[in-house]
């Protein structure tokens, strides 16, 4: 039996996919670094954001020739870019940054010296990080379906007509 070749998607199926996920850690080390390295890393996120985006627009625009080219391109493309957007900037940034407070607040109400190192909310916030991922991409792919793609008509899962 032969098995089918499924197509590699690079900015979701490698190693890249981890490059989305640079403002989480972050925000996770934003209590210990400089501000410039916390912009840095939402740089390098929204790079992958805008990267991931431009691909699916080109994949888009090779398929086989459409009347509707154009539209299926901004589409794909906008897609992309609104998913990406709010699962691998907005909301785990926001998410970690929150963890990361939560700890530091909690840190300031003990008297303990042990309690006090910067760096248990920066381990908490890392360790936080593989624990978001899936839910936030599922919270994410069922509000696109219930709005966006629901507004659009349009599912990148499905090969256009």
């Amino acid at each position: 039996m032969a098995k089918e070749m499924k197509e590699v998607d690079i900015f979701r199926d490698t190693y890249v996919r981890y490059l989305g996920y640079a403002n989480e850690v972050g925000e996770a080390f934003r209590g210990i670094v400089a501000k410039n390295l916390v912009r840095f890393s939402y740089a390098v996120a929204i790079g992958y954001v805008i990267a991931d985006s431009s691909c699916k627009a080109v994949v888009a625009y090779q398929q086989e020739p459409s009347p509707h080219k154009i539209k299926r391109v901004a589409l794909s493309a906008s897609d992309c870019l609104i998913w990406q957007g709010f699962a691998s900037v907005v909301i785990p940034g926001f998410t970690i940054n929150r963890i990361c407070y939560s700890v530091q607040f909690a840190q300031k109400k003990f008297s303990g010296k042990k309690f006090q190192s910067p760096w248990i909310s920066v381990a908490i916030g890392l360790i936080s990080i593989p624990f978001i991922i899936h839910p936030i991409d599922a919270l994410v792919e069922n509000g696109m379906n219930l709005t966006y793609r629901k507004w659009v008509g349009h599912s990148p899962n499905i090969a256009p007509d």
